[in-house]
């Protein structure tokens, strides 16, 4: 037979021959964009699920389902029979865990069913909430987002200004693994309004030890070199006092640029870091009278102290708890690799004895279009 008919009639064999054994027609599944876990009083794992109803009939366009099981793998199949479709994880958007879940050890190990299964997400958001799951899943607040694109949006525009961090299910399946830094994943709260209070800390084996506010996280990722530009910060001045009722101490400013220089060596016994940082800033509010034209360099000094002071309270919190978030042990392990070799698996231990120093310098490029 001519080669030209064989290689015809091998097309035409893969053409009609189906490639998709598990084919799932749309209308016969349901794709959830939320997926939460939590606990209860009684330590039973609740996982929740939020997905839209394409259906014109449907008075309700969103659906909620709270199931009970011991796995995961139970999980999808109690879901599927309360909703006329099969579940599909592909779509998930936004992974939801509540403190109470992330204050137990390794809970991640309770996930694996999404680090094995490749049809499902890894670029979803992995978000803390402090309190009961239910009470912000079945919220049902007017005039707002659909919840899975509400806590997406949140995370994505308010990670770009450094306000809090976007680590999705791959980045904590990935510091999992690495013992020189500890992950850090985004905090919802519900205030009357759900509302994206800053970072929530974890450390080696992912239990939750502490949270930071907005401005602490920015600090946070200016010491990683992963802040955004520009971001915005406010400090009190001291020597300015309060005017009455209100807080006329208070200088805003955003950063052009920043830059964290670490020093990383071993001496007498203990890990030494000199961490050097740098801030050309823009001023945006000055709530007290100062002469910023003749008088920078006074201003720049002042506002150099009060970042310093911040900077040292966050790192000795960081120390307090065994946890690294800058990533430290990793500058440890390229410049002080044999010493480091001994303490890697107790490495929160020995960052909690090391010696850190730091110092700041600020730069005023400008004082705004007002003198």
């Amino acid at each position: 037979m001519n080669k030209h008919w064989i290689h015809l009639l091998i097309i035409a064999v893969m053409i009609s021959t189906s490639g998709c054994n598990d084919r799932l027609d749309l209308e016969d599944a349901a794709f959830p964009l939320l997926a939460g876990f939590d606990l209860d009083e009684k330590n039973n794992l609740h996982t929740y699920v939020a997905l839209p109803v394409f259906s014109s009939s449907a008075q309700k366009k969103t659906y909620k389902l709270d199931v009970t099981a011991q796995t995961l793998g139970q999980t999808r199949q109690q879901s599927d029979a309360h909703w006329p479709a099969v579940f599909q994880g592909r779509k998930v958007l936004v992974m939801l865990v509540s403190k109470r879940l992330v204050e137990h050890d390794d809970w991640f190990r309770i996930l694996d069913v999404f680090s094995r299964d490749a049809k499902n997400p890894l670029t979803c958001r992995l978000i803390m909430y402090d309190g009961p799951l239910s009470e912000i899943i079945y919220l049902n607040q007017k005039d707002e987002p659909f919840l899975p694109l509400l806590l997406r949006g949140m995370v994505d525009t308010k990670s770009e200004r450094s306000e809090t961090v976007k680590t999705t299910f791959q980045d904590m399946h990935r510091l999992r693994f690495e013992k020189g830094k500890t992950p850090a994943i985004a905090e919802v709260q519900l205030d009357h309004e759900i509302r994206l209070s800053g970072s929530a800390l974890l450390d080696h084996q992912g239990k939750y030890t502490d949270s930071l506010n907005a401005q602490e996280t920015i600090l946070m990722q200016i010491l990683q070199n992963k802040a955004n530009k520009p971001v915005s910060l406010s400090l009190t001045i001291p020597g300015h006092p309060k005017r009455g009722p209100l807080n006329t101490n208070k200088l805003s400013f955003n950063t052009n640029k920043t830059n964290a220089q670490i020093k990383t060596y071993f001496h007498d016994d203990r890990f030494r870091f000199d961490l050097a940082i740098q801030f050309s800033v823009v001023l945006t509010e000055r709530l007290f009278p100062y002469d910023v034209k003749n008088n920078s360099a006074e201003l720049e000094k002042a506002i150099a102290e009060q970042l310093k002071k911040q900077i040292e309270r966050l790192i000795s919190k960081f120390q307090s708890h065994h946890i690294d978030p800058i990533g430290l042990g990793i500058y440890a392990q390229a410049f002080a690799y044999k010493p480091y070799k001994k303490v890697e698996d107790q490495w929160g231990q020995a960052l909690s004895q090391a010696v850190i120093n730091v110092t700041v310098k600020v730069r005023i490029e400008s004082m705004g279009v007002v003198k």
